[in-house]
């Protein structure tokens, strides 16, 4: 009978000494939060498929790969929706955005982290994080009324009458101040700054002890860096290129105002083409009728899962190159 009383109040007083100094309850507290942002991705997810069934029932996943866009229905012809021009203009914008700024991102991750000198040395890193906190709409503003002219007229146009006659991506005619190459520039220098400071920070991370090493066997300032300090921080940068990527994937209102926000599929990077967002966010609030808006949602949908899978192949790849020899100590 004893034992019986005894076993409630055990169990009491193991639960105080839990709670005493808040630990359990802090760990509950932090673990509602992490699950809170699954079942918010979770619930994404569920809400775009659910509102893309209506044209998945009329056109089936062949909706990915179809080129024509056309929401406007007549007597002559019906709406037709395909999502392979928002799609092809979303992975190419991207791909040619750090294509341009992670090479040259990482480069001015290195200057700030191993050869600025002091003095200009805050004083640059701040300007590098403030270009990242600038609203993408001033970007996007800037490229039409500044960069977008000077572009035109001083690349665009003599790139496509000389090197163009020879590549077709490079061919003319050139759009005036819109186009695919004009918004991957644009988009460039947005993800310019999320790549150099993240390096930044990662290579200020890295022991002295690294560089110490290979100083004192008398290799040069280039070869502690090449041989020490970038192997050692690989995970690293490679994880902030890849977000990077994945910021330039959703860009909205830059790739909005600059790309043209046309469905056609152009032979040339001059010319206006369109993205997933920047077609989400041009139609979605005027659709003509629910097949038009679930046909946005099925590219919002699309979106999703190239921005999910790009998470995952990102994750893979840093923990693909943190089990090198060098990358393990990242």
């Amino acid at each position: 009978m004893a034992d019986v009383k005894a076993a409630p109040r055990a169990a009491s007083s193991s639960w105080a000494r839990q709670t005493q100094h808040g630990d359990t309850i802090f760990w509950l507290f932090t673990l509602l939060f992490a699950l809170l942002i699954v079942g918010l991705v979770v619930a994404v997810g569920i809400v775009t498929y659910n509102g893309s069934a209506e044209v998945r029932e009329r056109y089936g996943w062949s909706f990915l790969w179809q080129t024509e866009w056309n929401p406007v229905e007549t007597e002559l012809s019906p709406a037709t929706f395909g999502a392979w021009p928002a799609i092809r203009g979303t992975l190419l914008s991207s791909f040619f955005a750090l294509l341009l700024a992670g090479p040259i991102g990482v480069a001015i991750g290195i200057f700030l982290a191993e050869l600025c000198p002091l003095r200009i040395k805050q004083p640059l890193g701040f300007m590098v994080e403030l270009l990242a906190a600038i609203p993408s709409v001033i970007y996007g503003l800037w490229g039409v009324a500044v960069f977008g002219p000077f572009f035109t007229q001083y690349i665009a146009t003599p790139v496509s009458d000389t090197i163009g006659q020879l590549i077709p991506w490079l061919a003319g005619p050139v759009a005036s101040g819109r186009g695919l190459a004009l918004a991957s520039i644009v988009i460039a220098l947005m993800v310019l700054p999320t790549v150099a400071a993240i390096t930044r920070d990662v290579l200020m991370a890295v022991p002295n002890s690294q560089r110490e090493v290979l100083l004192s066997l008398g290799a040069t300032r280039w070869e502690v860096i090449w041989l020490a300090v970038l192997p050692y921080a690989r995970a690293g940068i490679i994880g902030g290129v890849m977000l990077g990527l994945g910021r330039a994937l959703g860009e909205t209102m830059a790739a909005t105002m600059l790309i043209g926000n046309s469905t056609r599929i152009e032979g040339s990077l001059f010319l206006p083409a369109t993205t997933s967002a920047s077609l989400i966010a041009s139609e979605l609030t005027n659709a003509n009728d629910t097949l038009h808006e679930s046909a946005l949602i099925a590219i919002a949908l699309v979106l999703f899962c190239i921005t999910l899978l790009l998470n995952m192949a990102a994750r893979y790849l840093v923990w693909q190159t943190s089990r090198g020899p060098a990358g393990a100590r990242a």
